[in-house]
């Protein structure tokens, strides 16, 4: 058995012993079981009960789990009838439930452990008890779930069970989840004061000054990369009329994920329905289309950081990760046909480019045409060609992973997997390759004869929601960015205020060559101006007393050492700051 499948059923078999665990407790009259599948680190299983779990039930419920598993009870698989089914579990309403919404001619069947517990499962599962008598695991947490994942159905209690099949496997995730909730941006972001959330906005950041500074040196590090390989930037209207999304496809594929404002008669299909734009697609397409264009022109990239609206359930929303609002480092390049493998070759050496910068490595897919794509298949067969082979000659045959049906309707694409500090993955980049949009709004080009055609469009992102990418980063740095990135590079601490009129020419001489500078001047403790700083995890804390006025020096305490250096001298500290900011290095110079 392959290690998935076994972690399946084990799993999932651990998932029904919670449950007879939790019956034992409570009572079997008194509980209402629901379903509890496997998950990626274990089970969970959904009830309702005589009163809210706390924390203190959690040992309890392992306990009574190992009892159960010393019984060494057996499994046993029946298949029944619909009618058996709605019988044996004929005092359980929701599985109650399940049964009777199953097809007539379903095969049912049910599994019991032991005598007593009895669940409705398709399965498989352990023949025996005594297999999951090594079993490493641990209660999570628990929450609240509605029934079937609707708000209108009943509220139920969730318990989440981590599983493994080694306690030394177990040991190393919970490490893992105690990394993961030290690195969590929803606490270091405003812990750094970086971003916040309102209700009055649900899932649409504030960026806060500290935080706006980081994203925008983020921002200016993808202008210059661009701007150096012939990318335009453009902007256009965060707003646009319904017709606009018609043509695009958007409105019949996207409109459920839309924040849209009425037509003046109330109707969504009223001739002055606007919507805020999921995409920016349709805005390059007529940017594109404003002018007649030679094929000399080619490839024209359009690229934009556009402020763009995706609706999501609330409880799909998740910190910088899952957001309602945010920008998008897009672009759309309008290529001929035989331009296709050239240009994408050039986007993914940006992506090494840009990745690399911040030592993080990808891994390419390539998604297939949808179930619901539009267009002629001819066109879709030909575009997924061109993806193949390009993908084939920069990772080799096999180098890459193939989804099929995972496309976007208008086109096949290539995404870009990155892989964070925790050894999660992220569907950042992306490249799509689209003979659709062109057709739909009648784009063309002059050819060398002066006839028209239509030009082919590569739609790309690399950080993709910048959000997002914020997420990740101040996850993998927890906090503590590399120097080009950090909100202020340099913090100055005068001694005494006789100092601060040596720390202001200072502070002008950084802020001149470009260096983001905070002070402290106040006619305080030195010590406390040092903490805040450290706090906030600025790279570097100079400390200014009557030596260092006199020698024209300063003392650079460097973040993440413990050595304060001493009479560094202050032309020589711009000059390192200046070079170490065009670098966009990872590592803080500690020699001066």
């Amino acid at each position: 058995m392959e290690r998935e499948e076994f972690l399946q059923v084990y799993r999932h078999s651990l998932a029904h012993v919670m449950a007879k665990a939790v019956c034992e407790i409570f009572g079997y009259d008194k509980v209402q079981v629901a379903i509890g599948p496997q998950i990626e680190d274990g089970c969970y299983y959904d009830f309702t009960l005589p009163r809210p779990l706390s924390q203190e039930d959690f040992e309890p419920i392992e306990n009574k789990m190992r009892e159960i598993l010393k019984r060494k009870e057996d499994w046993t698989r029946k298949v029944v009838s619909k009618e058996e089914a709605l019988e044996i579990f004929k005092d359980q309403k929701y599985k109650t439930e399940l049964i009777q919404d199953l097809p007539q001619d379903e095969t049912i069947t049910v599994y019991y452990t032991g005598e007593d517990y009895v669940d409705l499962c398709r399965g498989p599962h352990v023949d025996n008890s005594q297999e999951l008598l090594s079993a490493a695991f641990k209660i999570k947490s628990t929450s609240g779930a509605y029934w079937r994942g609707d708000e209108h159905n009943d509220m139920m209690q969730r318990i989440y069970l981590y599983a493994f099949p080694s306690k030394d496997e177990l040991k190393a995730h919970l490490n893992l989840v105690r990394e993961a909730l030290e690195r969590d941006h929803k606490k270091i972001g405003p812990q750094l004061d970086l971003f916040m959330f309102s209700e009055t906005a649900p899932g649409m950041p504030y960026w806060l000054p500290r935080g706006w500074k980081s994203y925008r040196a983020l921002i200016q590090y993808w202008r210059e990369i661009h701007d150096r390989n012939g990318y335009q930037e453009i902007s256009a209207p965060v707003i646009n009329n319904r017709k606009l999304w018609l043509i695009s496809g958007h409105w019949g594929h996207y409109v459920n994920n839309m924040f849209i404002i009425p037509g003046s008669n109330g109707s969504l299909d009223d001739i002055d329905t606007m919507a805020a734009k999921p995409m920016n697609c349709p805005n390059a397409m007529l940017t594109y289309k404003r002018t007649l264009h030679s094929y000399k022109e080619l490839p024209i990239r359009y690229n934009e950081l556009d402020v763009i609206h995706r609706k999501e359930k609330s409880g799909q929303l998740n910190g910088l990760f899952r957001v309602q609002e945010f920008r998008q480092d897009d672009d759309h390049t309008f290529v001929m046909e035989s331009q296709i493998e050239e240009e994408i070759d050039n986007i993914l050496a940006i992506a090494d480019e840009i990745y690399s910068t911040f030592g993080i490595t990808y891994r390419a897919e390539l998604s297939t045409r949808p179930d619901d794509f539009m267009g002629d298949i001819e066109v879709w067969n030909r575009a997924e060609a061109a993806l193949k082979k390009i993908l084939d000659k920069r990772y080799g045959e096999g180098g890459y992973e193939v989804n099929e049906g995972d496309g976007a309707f208008y086109g096949p694409k290539i995404d870009l997997q990155i892989k964070d500090a925790l050894g999660r993955e992220w569907q950042c980049g992306t490249v799509q390759l689209d003979f659709q949009l062109p057709h739909n709004f009648g784009l063309t080009y002059q050819d060398r004869e002066g006839r028209l055609e239509q030009p082919v469009v590569l739609h790309r992102a690399i950080f993709g929601s910048i959000e997002r990418f914020m997420g990740i980063l101040i996850e993998n740095y927890k906090g503590a960015f590399p120097f080009w990135m950090s909100p202020y590079q340099v913090a100055l601490v005068p001694i005494k205020p006789e100092h601060n009129d040596f720390c202001k020419k200072l502070q002008d001489q950084l802020e001149d060559a470009g260096i983001r500078v905070e002070a402290d001047y106040a006619d305080k403790n030195m010590n406390e101006k040092i903490k805040t700083f450290k706090q906030f995890k600025d790279p570097y804390i100079l400390v200014v007393g009557d030596k260092e006025v006199e020698a024209g020096t300063v003392s650079v305490t460097v973040r993440g050492q413990k050595v304060q250096l001493h009479g560094v001298p202050t032309d020589k500290f711009v000059e390192a700051m200046k070079s170490l900011n065009a670098s966009h290095a990872q590592e803080l110079v500690t020699e001066f």
